[in-house]
């Protein structure tokens, strides 16, 4: 039972109701029997207690009123609350992915790039394979210029020295050896004499059997040529004269003919095809080479103009030569 309630007769009667009820009945009751001054004050407290029943009520609604503003404001906040929430989860949601989608993407163009990377990795080491094999066929010159135009020009030097090797009494020498060990001692001297060349910027041409041919002046132009391609001339028959101290009749003696003019040189051919020079220059040099001696540099009388203020030489005769008559000759002796 609430405070303020009274029970009759099994009634629940709130405190100010009853007054209410009982008040005016004593008034009217002493107002009958003449006792106005009671009866008057039954009223007047009968008004008051009205007054403070309906106080009692308004602040009851007033607090009902609040109540229920409360109440609707913490579902208001409530539902504010699980709204922010909710924006909160699609936003996380939308950020993780986004980010996933981010990483997987990122994941592809890594995974694109290394391939591709490694792609022009393999297209480089091609391309380089491709252009050291076209390097080892023609000069870089004569290579580049196939490469930009898909052809290249034939061209007149005027200035080069020409080298001419041949290995002395090769067929008998080669008696001697099994074919395994005459491959390999062919390019255990050609290997010699591409590297001792080299050094000199002289162009090996080709080999032709057991014969050597190379030039100095070309495909650029070299003032020295002469000078160069003697030196190197010495050396390589300085290589063969000590390998042939080591391994006697395992190895070979060698003739050497040199001579200085004019060529022309150019690329012949589409299948296997080969830079090569033609002119008397390489008929003399070939010419030099069967006139001289084994373990001796035979060059001829336009060689020995370029090259006798820095080489020792030795005045050897003539040689009849297709078409050129008596051509001078001289060994060198050796730099002076």
């Amino acid at each position: 039972m609430q405070a303020n309630q009274i029970i009759i007769d099994g009634a629940k009667w709130d405190q100010y109701e009853l007054l209410e009820f009982v008040y005016p009945l004593l008034a009217k009751a002493y107002a009958v029997n003449g006792n106005y001054k009671v009866a008057f004050n039954f009223e007047d407290s009968a008004r008051r207690v009205s007054d403070s029943s309906a106080a009692q009520r308004n602040a009851f609604i007033l607090l009902a009123v609040q109540q229920k503003i409360n109440l609707e404001k913490r579902q208001a906040d409530a539902q504010k609350r699980d709204r922010e929430i909710k924006i909160q989860v699609l936003i996380w949601a939308f950020l993780l992915v986004s980010i996933t989608l981010l990483l997987v993407a990122i994941f592809f163009v890594l995974r694109n790039y290394r391939n591709q990377k490694k792609t022009n990795v393999l297209l480089s080491r091609e391309k380089k394979r491709s252009e050291d094999l076209l390097l080892n066929i023609l000069p870089s010159e004569v290579a580049d210029e196939l490469k930009d135009k898909g052809t290249a020009e034939a061209r007149y030097f005027d200035h080069v020295t020409v080298l001419f090797t041949d290995f002395v009494n090769f067929t008998a020498a080669s008696e001697k050896m099994n074919p395994q060990q005459l491959i390999d001692e062919l390019h255990t001297c050609f290997k010699a004499f591409d590297e001792i060349t080299g050094k000199y910027n002289i162009e090996k041409i080709k080999t032709i059997g057991d014969a050597y041919l190379a030039v100095g002046g070309l495909p650029v132009a070299d003032p020295m040529h002469a000078q160069r391609v003697v030196q190197a001339a010495l050396d390589i028959n300085a290589f063969m004269q000590e390998r042939r101290r080591r391994l006697g009749d395992r190895t070979f003696e060698i003739r050497i003919g040199i001579h200085s003019g004019s060529v022309v040189a150019g690329i012949v051919g589409v299948i296997k095809f080969a830079y090569d020079i033609w002119g008397d220059a390489v008929n003399i040099a070939a010419r030099m080479e069967q006139g001289g001696e084994a373990g001796r540099v035979n060059i001829s009388q336009d060689t020995y103009e370029l090259v006798k203020e820095q080489y020792k030489c030795t005045y050897r005769g003539e040689i009849s030569a297709k078409n050129k008559g008596e051509l001078s000759m001289y060994f060198v002796d050796g730099v002076k």
